[in-house]
């Protein structure tokens, strides 16, 4: 235990593995079931409890629950169920991350994610890498989020919707319909235009851009039904990521996509 920082008043479960320079601060609780990566940082009052797999380089604020039994009337406390934590995420004070809800499935969360203040995972959510999810949103069960993506703060999304690669989504907004890759979201299910500056910083060439500007226009300014915008892009050529908007789209049928909105001014990113 040299190698470790373990506070004195910390509760550390004989059969729980801690890496190398794992840091653990007053007052938490690790249960014997929780594997932390080396280097991994966890501050105080933290309860992680329950199959619990957190990766290297992670740090965790304070007060943070991680592992617990799921928020699903249907749940029963004698299923083997997870939670898989990948590498270099920081998860903020009071965020808290359930385990999943089915028997022997997981919630999972990538690399690189920042998890702010008092953000809620549900069970069974998939969250992807490189991903900001700001304080105050709730995710329910079953939500899965793509690369990239930016929620805005406390703004709730309902369960098994699908968020996809590079959204961005304004704080204080509610959605219970997917949305595709790369577009901007607002309101209560509504999409308002190309996240088209996230798509520069993210390195997209000019005529990828163009491409999903040309895609998103097809599905949501043309005049035509869904089912018939995806028709005629199946005559036409483009490249993987405008393929990859409009394959999500058609995908999209559980929920369904949020519908396209104009703003005040009459002026969309496209």
């Amino acid at each position: 235990m040299t190698d470790k920082k373990v506070h004195p008043t910390a509760i550390v479960d004989p059969n729980a593995k801690l890496g190398a320079n794992v840091e653990i601060g007053p007052f938490s609780i690790i249960g014997p079931d929780v594997t932390i990566g080396d280097n991994t940082i966890v501050q105080s009052h933290m309860v992680i409890e329950g199959e619990v797999a957190i990766g290297r380089g992670n740090f965790i604020g304070h007060g943070a629950i991680i592992g617990v039994p799921p928020q699903d009337v249907s749940f029963s406390p004698d299923r083997k169920t997870k939670v898989e934590i990948g590498d270099d995420n920081i998860i903020r004070e009071y965020c808290t991350i359930h385990r999943g809800s089915p028997e022997g499935s997981a919630t999972k969360i990538g690399d690189k994610n920042f998890l702010m203040a008092s953000a809620h995972v549900g069970h069974n959510c998939v969250i992807g890498n490189d991903i900001v999810i700001a304080n105050n949103c709730l995710l329910a069960g079953h939500v899965r989020v793509d690369d990239g993506a930016f929620l805005g703060g406390g703004s709730t999304f309902h369960q098994f919707m699908h968020i996809g690669r590079l959204v961005m989504v304004q704080g204080s907004s509610a959605f219970g319909k997917d949305l595709p890759p790369f577009v901007i979201a607002a309101e209560r299910n509504y999409v308002f235009g190309v996240n088209v500056v996230g798509l520069r910083r993210a390195g997209f060439s000019t005529k990828d851009r163009d491409e999903i500007k040309q895609a998103f226009k097809l599905v949501y300014l043309s005049g035509l039904n869904t089912s018939q915008a995806l028709d005629k892009a199946a005559t036409m050529t483009f490249g993987v990521p405008a393929r990859e908007f409009l394959d999500f789209v058609a995908s999209s049928k559980k929920r369904g996509i949020c519908p396209f909105k104009r703003g005040m001014s009459d002026d969309v990113s496209v």
